[in-house]
């Protein structure tokens, strides 16, 4: 961590000296926004660090009001092309028609989407014992090849297995998607709209099967999988038998641990990102978006995300200042 943080303060500072007034001389910093108002809306995958940012900044800024809104990825995109919202929210890649519209994404955290099953499910036991394989995960919601858990699971019988997925176009789904080889209208199951519907419809239901965002599965104060929910297990190396490296869902912090070590694959581990179109032309923006960049990522860690790299900190940095950051 000491590293990373002395990474980030190198980059920080290179980022500011290279925003140096002409003639060499240190530029001015800015007067800081005192009033006006900010909001975002988006992916519920960032919507819990976002409210926590959202408290932070408005401590010193007794004039300034940020609103922040959850309601899926696509929501967050449209909303700042129409512009409805300053900030949108995404938990996924941004794709070419979206930059083609205009829109400018910052890597402001890292989190994953994991698969979740009820504590009640019958084969509980097993499935802890030797995990799911990739190949098990895609049979499940894009090739509808394994309809019950005694099949998925190598015997015969006939308890059904039913399927959640998102209502809703989401970030959660389309990484999840990618990491199974498709997009989120190739999964199968019963659409559920929000992080927080899924992950109900699967406590209510012994024999669900569905997919929650880190921040939806893990209690914040536990950090414990949330009540009447565990994280169903990958088989990363599809030995049929979880390995001690595989076992990193006991709490929020391993998980955490094994995505940032790369353990964990990526996807459905991914970047979650600030979106803007064009360029802050807002000096509140601007100072909003420098801010959660730099003081902001303080509460990263703590909030049960991962920090995005120093370079991708840095090349944040820059596009805010409204130079194309080198690729």
């Amino acid at each position: 961590m000491k590293r990373i943080l002395i990474a980030l303060m190198i980059v920080v500072t290179a980022a500011s000296s290279a925003m140096a007034a002409p003639g060499g001389g240190p530029a001015q910093a800015p007067a800081q926004p005192s009033h006006g108002s900010l909001s975002l809306s988006g992916a519920w995958a960032l919507y819990p660090l976002a409210v926590r940012w959202q408290v932070e900044f408005q401590k010193n800024r007794p004039g300034v009001t940020v609103d922040v809104q959850a309601g899926g990825a696509g929501k967050g995109v449209a909303d700042v092309l129409a512009g409805i919202v300053d900030v949108g929210m995404v938990s996924r890649e941004i794709n070419r028609a979206e930059i083609e519209k205009g829109i400018v994404a910052l890597a402001v955290a890292k989190d994953a989407v994991v698969a979740t099953l009820n504590p009640r499910n019958p084969f509980l036991a097993e499935i802890f014992r030797r995990g799911l394989t990739h190949e098990d995960f895609a049979g499940l919601w894009m090739r509808k090849a394994v309809t019950t858990w005694e099949g998925l699971l190598g015997r015969t019988g006939k308890t059904p297995i039913h399927i959640f997925t998102r209502s809703d176009a989401c970030g959660a789904a389309e990484t999840w998607a990618g990491y199974l080889g498709g997009h989120q209208e190739d999964l199968d199951g019963v659409g559920i709209y929000g992080d927080p519907g899924l992950a109900e419809a699967v406590r209510r239901d012994p024999l669900a099967v569905g997919f929650n965002n880190v921040n939806f599965a893990f209690d914040a104060k536990t950090l414990k999988p949330v009540a009447g929910l565990e994280i169903l297990p990958l088989d990363l190396d599809g030995n049929r038998m979880l390995d001690a490296r595989e076992k990193v869902y006991g709490s929020r912090d391993d998980l955490t641990k094994a995505i940032a070590a790369g353990v964990y694959p990526s996807p459905p581990a991914r970047d979650l990102y600030f979106v803007i179109k064009g360029q802050p032309g807002r000096p509140l923006l601007a100072d909003f978006l420098s801010w959660v960049l730099t003081e902001g990522q303080k509460y990263v860690a703590e909030m049960g995300y991962i920090a995005v790299s120093p370079e991708k900190i840095a090349a944040g940095l820059v596009t805010i200042k409204g130079a194309p950051a080198k690729r």
